[in-house]
């Protein structure tokens, strides 16, 4: 029983050994990419991206920031009808006012703006 086990973490030990040497195998076989440097005019035009990028950034963090309390209150309005409703077409009128003043609030969002990649 003893030998058994012993072989056991031998060979748990050697497939280990083996499993770490092709892990740092891997590891030298891929490619090193350096940065090289940037000319003066990829430096402007990158720099610029970047600025219009933070710009565009900013712009879309404000539209949200200015569309959550349209959509807030569109919920709490369609709420109140929606308990105030009777009739199944009632209901049906609130939500679909509802979902065309979530569109209307998300309208007035810009699309997402893309990181600018360095050349």
């Amino acid at each position: 029983m003893l030998k058994r086990s012993i072989a056991a973490a031998t060979a748990a030990g050697l497939f280990a050994l083996v499993g770490v040497s092709g892990a740092s195998a891997a590891d030298t076989t891929t490619p090193i990419v350096k940065k090289t440097a940037l000319t003066p005019e990829q430096k402007a035009t990158l720099e610029a991206a970047r600025t219009a990028f933070k710009t565009a950034q900013a712009a879309h963090k404000a539209a949200v920031d200015i569309a959550k309390p349209a959509i807030a209150s569109a919920k709490a309005a369609f709420e109140a009808a929606r308990t105030a409703a009777t009739t199944p077409e009632a209901k049906k009128a609130a939500r679909d006012a509802f979902k065309a003043a979530v569109a209307a609030a998300k309208a007035n969002i810009p699309a997402k703006p893309v990181k600018p990649v360095r050349p």
